[in-house]
């Protein structure tokens, strides 16, 4: 009886991280104790582990807090009640700060005071490099937004350690995060940030940022890759994303060096954004029009994406797709069969290749180990598999096209 009260009392100390979690973006003192400026992780395992929750505390709560501009960082924790080795086994409660701590660069805080007394130079923040673009939100409206994207590289003075501040929140928000070297010099960095009043002087505050990478492209080319992506919760659904994306092609169209831009492990999310981007200035193009996505996919539009747009050959086939969706009248059957069947060829390759490979098997194996080398899949699996694939990107298409004609 004793040994199950006990776990009971244990499982009252097991906290989710997620939900112990508070981050802030403080422009004012009195963000501090405003619970709407909240925004919780997405993710906290790769500090908290696999489970993601903290044992031995009761009510926890662990503040990362930041100022707005500067980024300047402060770590506390707060919590009603930890757990008592001596009551309960020698069970010791886990190393909270000690699991964060590696992970924020020299110089964050742990007095809450210090920390808000470091929002009077805040006046002084400027963003750092040279202003791309400016992106208004409701405009003419009371809840008007102003934004602001800036490019800059590692050489910008004071950038370096705050880009170490910047990347902390990587750990959150992107799964298999890892730091980059900024050393290498063909990291390219793009930064959004809203511009607000403040005592009739602008401040700014960071709202998400990207980076990208210069890698060579044989023989003489460039094809730059786009390695991280975040646009942070309180700044979500504005439509940042998309105008952060288009910004980082502009600032490549007009050089010629630049073959194409590719993605490296997009999330979903990521390509969605994507997708709603391509599609909306692919649709420009004379090799997209109507009359030209029902003859199916032709090499003209690979060369014209890449040369108007830096798209690549993959992804210049995904917008095709798209568009094609949009130009289909899915009213008429025999349409609509074309289009599916078009999609679901590109779709077989893999099994082709496998089919393919199994064959050249076949030749080289006797039955038993071409048995436990290979598990081929049965033309119904195919079949089913092919059209489970279909419907997912059917979805995830309908979901572009919504969004460029609300866009429209």
């Amino acid at each position: 009886m004793e040994g199950s009260y006990k776990k009971n009392i244990l499982q009252s100390f097991i906290v989710d991280s997620n939900e112990a979690l508070d981050l802030k973006l403080v422009r004012d003192p009195s963000d501090v104790d405003n619970d709407e400026t909240t925004f919780k992780p997405e993710m906290s395992h790769q500090i908290f582990g696999e489970n993601e929750s903290v044992f031995g505390y009761q009510n926890l709560q662990i503040q990362l807090y930041y100022t707005a501009g500067k980024l300047n960082t402060y770590l506390g924790m707060k919590f009603k009640k930890q757990v008592d080795p001596k009551q309960f086994d020698g069970a010791i409660a886990d190393d909270v700060m000690g699991a964060i701590i590696p992970k924020l660069p020299p110089g964050f805080m742990t007095n809450l005071d210090d920390f808000l007394a470091t929002l009077n130079k805040e006046q002084s923040f400027k963003p750092p490099g040279e202003l791309l673009s400016t992106y208004t939100v409701n405009q003419g409206s009371a809840a008007e937004k102003q934004f602001e994207m800036y490019s800059c590289t590692i050489e910008e003075p004071g950038f370096r350690s705050y880009h170490e501040r910047l990347q902390t929140f990587l750990l959150w928000y992107v799964d298999a995060a890892s730091f980059i070297d900024v050393d290498d010099d063909r990291w390219r960095f793009y930064l959004i940030f809203e511009k607000y009043s403040c005592d009739g002087s602008p401040r700014y505050a960071i709202c998400g940022y990207a980076t990208v990478y210069l890698y060579f492209a044989y023989p003489n080319k460039t094809r730059p890759r786009i390695s991280q992506f975040l646009v942070l919760p309180p700044f979500q659904r504005l439509g940042l994303g998309a105008e952060l994306l288009n910004v980082i092609y502009r600032s490549f169209l007009k050089d010629s060096n630049i073959l194409d831009i590719t993605v490296e492990d997009p999330s979903e999310e990521f390509t969605r954004i994507r997708d709603f981007v391509d599609s909306k200035n692919c649709k420009n193009l004379a090799s997209f029009s109507k009359e030209k996505l029902v003859q199916g996919f032709q090499s003209e539009m690979v060369d014209e994406a890449q040369r108007e747009l830096k798209i690549n050959r993959k992804q210049a086939r995904r917008v095709y797709e798209i568009l094609r969706f949009h130009v289909t009248n899915l009213a008429d059957s025999e349409e609509y069969r074309a289009y599916r069947l078009d999609v679901k060829r590109r779709l077989n390759i893999p099994y082709q290749k496998e089919a393919s490979d199994y064959k050249k098997l076949q030749k080289a194996l006797n039955p038993e180990e071409l048995r436990s080398t290979l598990s081929t899949s049965t033309k119904e699996q195919r079949i089913e598999n092919l059209e489970k694939q279909y419907q997912l990107l059917e979805n995830e298409y309908r979901h572009t096209l919504e969004r460029l004609s609300s866009a429209a």
